[in-house]
């Protein structure tokens, strides 16, 4: 079966639920490639007539809003205690060098790490859990919140929508190609946002190693 047939038989309703599901596990602090699911979804609905990519982006955003309200309060009641258990579970995402990084973009940005943080793979992941934990008021975080989860969501939605939308023609000879492109795009974003996270946790460790030496050496 060509691809393309295939993907026309996918009802709507599960791509809309598979996408609200998978970001909003992310954003209570699962790893999960959202960002890929996201982008991969957009794309589809450039091909396939039932997917509707304003509700697909509404169901993004509300997936993105839920989920980082729900780890917020999952935040807020477990404390530091949370992060070093999510740190022993997931050392990759949760290390100590990961959690220090997250916490200065916090202690820079305020609440607008948590609307900064939803275009970033690493605070995407802790931008709820971790503003509950530092118990940043409810209605800072809920602002915040929203408006990232609404541009994010919906813009990632609207701008591969419009480029599947263009390429149309050139997607529908080359589906599988199409489709290998939108999941290298969200890993390449990812491998990017990965490495800039590792510049900063080394950086922050080159500063840290200063003030554990010894006084007087």
């Amino acid at each position: 079966m060509h691809v393309q047939a295939w993907l026309d038989t996918i009802p709507a309703v599960a791509v809309y639920a598979l996408v609200a599901g998978v970001i909003g596990v992310e954003s209570l602090g699962i790893p999960l490639p959202g960002e890929i699911v996201l982008i991969s979804a957009a794309l589809l609905s450039s091909q396939h007539g039932d997917v509707n990519p304003v509700i697909l982006g509404a169901c993004a955003s509300a997936g993105a809003v839920v989920g980082d309200s729900i780890g917020y309060a999952i935040g807020r009641k477990g404390g530091r205690p949370l992060l070093a258990k999510m740190g022993r579970k997931f050392p990759k995402h949760f290390g100590p060098g990961h959690v220090a990084t997250a916490e200065r973009s916090f202690e820079k940005w305020g609440m607008w790490a948590v609307f900064f943080g939803r275009f970033i793979a690493l605070l995407r992941i802790f931008a709820g859990p971790l503003a509950g934990v530092l118990h940043m008021p409810y209605w800072k975080f809920l602002i915040a919140n929203v408006l990232g989860g609404v541009v994010w969501a919906g813009g990632t939605t609207a701008v591969i929508y419009y480029v599947g939308v263009v390429a149309e023609d050139w997607l529908k000879r080359f589906s599988y190609l199409g489709l290998g492109v939108a999941v290298l795009i969200g890993l390449g974003s990812m491998l990017l946002v990965k490495r800039r996270a590792a510049k900063m946790v080394a950086e922050h460790e080159a500063e840290a190693e200063p003030q554990s030496s010894p006084s007087g050496v």
